[in-house]
């Protein structure tokens, strides 16, 4: 038994899919198959249960995805805990990020490993959480700070320390920004500039409640600073997350009933990291640890 057919399995058990897995692994579908097929001869066991859209695992599966969770994890802390011992971790890590006031976090947390391991280089991509998950999906990125909900079948994840602030920027001339904060009905009969996705599904969509049909979108974008464009031109209200700057002539205003969002620092389960990639993941998680939210 092998730990990358270990890890093969595991693919095809996250994914659900053999095609999908295939392709995470970069491997062709018949070879993936194949060494499936050979796994389940050799434990003498059926590890999944075959269907037209999706397989799932049969009882002597999830025993294995348990057991073979456990060896890969010993296998790869085994290894890091050798290559560690080099102070010269080299080679890059990419990093996918929204725009928020965690990203702050996120930098602070590079800053501290650099020190340590001065010759790693960081790809950092910045996107929105949809954007962010499909990279790390296609293999593009190794690490992502997205906003929650998180799927926590497919992801590790560790919380970052600060919440999100949503609001509205208001040029400074407008009635909007001498409020002490905007409430939904505020908002009535004006044109929005928000974040891009399903609307009526969104956070902002939600918060709005029975006045989401009362308000028009008249522009969206991925990132807020291409928001702020927009906003400053007057083509709507922007409805967004406060972040540490400032956009000039633009006002913020937090909403009410209060509307924040948590963050997180997500890579894929179940993945084959450089050792680089897995000390950094490491030192993230104990360096979010040693942050005291008080000190926020």
């Amino acid at each position: 038994m092998e730990l990358r057919v270990l890890n093969y399995f595991l693919a095809i058990a996250r994914e659900e899919n053999f095609t999908k897995a295939a392709s995470q692994l970069h491997v062709t579908q018949p070879t993936l198959s194949r060494q499936i097929a050979d796994l389940e001869q050799e434990l003498g066991v059926k590890l999944f249960v075959r269907s037209n859209h999706n397989i799932i695992l049969t009882e002597d599966g999830m025993i294995l995805k348990r057991r073979a969770q456990e060896i890969l994890s010993l296998a790869d802390k085994t290894k890091r805990d050798f290559l560690q011992k080099d102070e010269a971790l080299s080679g890059t890590i990419s990093i996918g990020s929204g725009e928020f006031r965690s990203t702050e976090y996120l930098a602070k947390m590079i800053a501290a490993f650099r020190q340590k391991y001065p010759n790693v280089k960081y790809e950092v991509y910045s996107g929105n959480a949809n954007n962010i998950r499909d990279y790390i999906e296609r293999g593009l990125l190794d690490i992502g700070l997205m906003s929650e909900p998180i799927d926590m079948r497919k992801y590790n994840f560790v919380n970052m320390p600060v919440k999100e602030q949503w609001g509205v920027f208001v040029p400074n001339d407008s009635p909007l920004s001498k409020k002490e904060c905007i409430a939904p009905e505020d908002l009535k009969g004006m044109s929005i500039v928000t974040a891009t996705g399903d609307f009526n599904q969104s956070r902002i969509g939600k918060w709005l409640g029975e006045y989401k049909d009362q308000v028009e979108i008249a522009a969206t974008a991925n990132l807020p600073y291409n928001e702020a464009v927009l906003a400053k031109e007057n083509i709507g209200v922007m409805l967004s997350i406060k972040l540490n700057c400032t956009y000039e002539n633009l006002h913020f205003v937090p909403l009410h009933p209060v509307l924040e969002v948590s963050t997180a620092l997500g890579w894929k389960k179940e993945q084959i990291f450089s050792a680089t990639t897995s000390a950094f993941i490491d030192f993230a998680i104990q360096y979010l640890k040693g942050i005291s939210h008080d000190k926020i």
